[in-house]
């Protein structure tokens, strides 16, 4: 039974376990009421067949080893709703004491797209021909970079996503974040995967310094620019550098 079908029988709920369907009822991890503290609510766990796990987890794995970054993209539309479902999945996050400290700025205006790139592009012109170290310009030589950023008005998006270093505190007061750099790394790898997983593209441009992109889309002084991502459909003649990844043993350590 290959990975579709079995994806197909669960989402009607029918369990696959060996090859053979199991018609008996499904167990959960599910507290009594009784025993639920105050301020918790019941997990509700639902354990797989490991057949199943297994078939998830390579399909999940080929999926994302097909992604790759771009700098070409179409102007072809990408609708609202999709950017909008790619922030709600980065939101679903992890993060520090669950105070999900980002805000994900989407642009589609022409206008603004057009002032951002500009801004963008004199900055990046400083750190190619005054800023940048030599350790880092032997290693992003191979990838043809440079200062003119294209994909910033081809793309139908942008997304800008500011990590908030501060929060207002029941008080009334202005407290820190804790962890939010963490966090917003883990919200920008689930945005990644999301908008790969519905067949769009993206790039992760980190303009340095970022402070205008604060000053051009208007917010406080506690969000920080992390990451600027257009967000489309490749271009039709769009090319992306041969590169491999990692193995296994490369990225990893196991103690069984």
């Amino acid at each position: 039974m290959d990975v579709l079908c079995f994806l197909r029988l669960r989402s009607l709920g029918i369990v696959v376990v060996n090859g053979i369907i199991d018609e008996r009822p499904r167990q959960t991890t599910n507290m009594g009421e009784e025993d639920v503290e105050p301020g918790f609510i019941s997990l509700i766990f639902e354990q797989t067949p490991p057949v199943e796990m297994l078939a998830r987890a390579q399909q999940f794995h080929v999926q994302m080893n097909e992604r790759r970054t771009t700098r070409h993209f179409s102007s072809q539309e990408v609708p609202r709703e999709l950017i909008e479902l790619a922030i709600q999945t980065a939101s679903t996050a992890p993060s520090g004491a669950h105070l999900q400290p980002w805000t994900f700025v989407a642009i589609s205006n022409s206008q603004l797209k057009a002032q951002i790139r500009e801004a963008a592009e004199q900055e990046e012109r400083r750190t190619y021909d005054q800023r940048m170290p030599e350790a880092w310009s032997e290693l992003i030589q191979p990838l043809g970079t440079d200062h003119v950023k294209d994909h910033i008005t081809n793309a139908p998006w942008i997304i800008v996503l500011f990590r908030q270093s501060k929060r207002m505190r029941t008080n009334g007061e202005w407290g820190p974040t804790y962890y939010s750099q963490e966090s917003c790394g883990i919200a920008a790898g689930l945005l990644i995967a999301a908008i790969h997983t519905m067949g769009l593209a993206t790039l992760t441009h980190t303009p340095s310094p970022m402070n205008f992109l604060r000053e051009l889309l208007g917010r406080p002084d506690h969000e920080h620019a992390m990451l600027l991502m257009p967000v489309g459909y490749p271009a039709d003649d769009a090319q992306v550098p041969d590169l491999k990844r990692k193995s296994l043993d490369e990225v990893s350590s196991f103690f069984d």
